[in-house]
């Protein structure tokens, strides 16, 4: 399993209570999601260590987790500040026509015709649709619209059709 293969899901911020339990932000879009996925790929200054997930709860606005030999305050201290990480293969099967963003970074960007505009670098959500952030000659935002400024999408090829105006 490498770094570029693993997908960033929260990161601990604090612990709850006396008993191991980890305080987490969650970047799942349902917060509690987070708690679904076993194991933990925990990452800190170039540390890696893999943990269970025994239990897991939304503590008011807060989710909370206990991992497997993480059994005091003390303990769960030491993984403040740390990023956890799940395998793509961890995610349900994405439903035909929709992508994972983890999907879409690194795919090859050209027009509908022929122009090479870059690699997708990230999305961003901006409510009222998400936008793809492309990185070439020249960064790009191009709105991921289905069916409009995306035409095609093939994981696969590792490549995306856009009709976009490549000088905007």
């Amino acid at each position: 399993m490498t770094e570029q293969h693993l997908i960033n899901v929260g990161k601990i911020s604090g612990v709850f209570g006396i008993k191991g339990w980890l305080k987490v932000f969650s970047f799942t879009d349902n917060r509690e999601d987070i708690l679904g996925f076993t194991p933990w790929v925990l990452k800190k200054s170039g540390e890696t260590k893999v943990f269970n997930v025994l239990d897991g709860m939304l503590q008011g606005k807060t989710v909370v987790a206990h991992l497997k030999g993480v059994n005091d305050r003390d303990q769960a201290a030491t993984f403040m500040g740390w990023d956890i990480f799940i395998t793509p293969e961890q995610l349900p099967k994405a439903v035909e026509g929709e992508y994972y963003w983890s999907d879409l970074i690194g795919l090859k960007v050209e027009t509908n015709q022929g122009v090479q505009m870059g690699v997708i670098d990230s999305l961003l959500e901006t409510g009222a649709n998400d936008v793809l952030i492309i990185k070439g000659d020249r960064e790009r935002a191009v709105p991921f619209l289905q069916g409009q400024t995306v035409l095609d999408i093939d994981l696969q090829a590792g490549k995306m059709i856009v009709d976009w105006d490549p000088e905007f």
